[in-house]
């Protein structure tokens, strides 16, 4: 199991659940927390949306698998990593999301390092510095039908997911190696 809940699965979930979130953001910000070192867990929502009182996810549940299959991607080997958006074929609803997913994964990332910088490498603290600019971006500056800006967001697209690889590989694989070797 290795495939993404659908947006469509997700979005009713959390609505099911008034998490007041998009599954964008939730993906987003999942992405953040694990990607920071933060504890994977039943309470991922309740961690991500810095909400106490969130009830955990139930077992086999869109959001648990939502959380078990981000996790594999983010360990897979293959770069199978994908960012949860949708498929609108407009520029606008696209761009929201994309940048939706960003913010949330900076949310998601502080949560999970429980406030301090965890340690990066140069290139992971250019990365974090380039998501923080994304972030800030928005779908205003983009038009339906213009075939740069579908260019472009897919670029922004392959460029986010690298940055959350290479911010995980910093953070939690680099970590685990050594503890491996001492």
């Amino acid at each position: 199991m290795t495939e993404l809940p659908s947006v469509d699965d997700v979005n009713r979930a959390s609505q099911a659940l008034q998490l007041g979130a998009t599954a964008a953001e939730l993906h987003g910000g999942l992405c953040g927390w694990l990607a920071a070192g933060g504890a994977p867990g039943n309470d991922w929502p309740a961690r991500v949306l810095a909400d106490d009182h969130l009830a955990p996810v139930a077992d086999g549940s869109v959001l648990e698998q939502l959380l078990q299959v981000t996790i594999k991607q983010l360990e897979d080997r293959d770069f199978a990593f994908e960012l949860l958006l949708g498929d609108s074929s407009d520029v606008a609803p696209q761009a929201d999301a994309l940048f939706s997913w960003a913010r949330a994964f900076l949310g998601g990332f502080g949560l999970g390092s429980g406030g301090r910088r965890p340690a990066l490498s140069e290139e992971g603290e250019e990365a974090l510095n380039d998501l923080a600019k994304l972030a800030q971006a928005s779908s205003e500056d983009f038009e339906s039908g213009n075939d740069d800006d579908e260019d472009a967001l897919a670029e922004i697209e392959e460029f986010i997911r690298v940055a959350v690889l290479l911010l995980h590989g910093d953070v939690v694989l680099a970590a685990r190696h050594r503890q491996r070797l001492n």
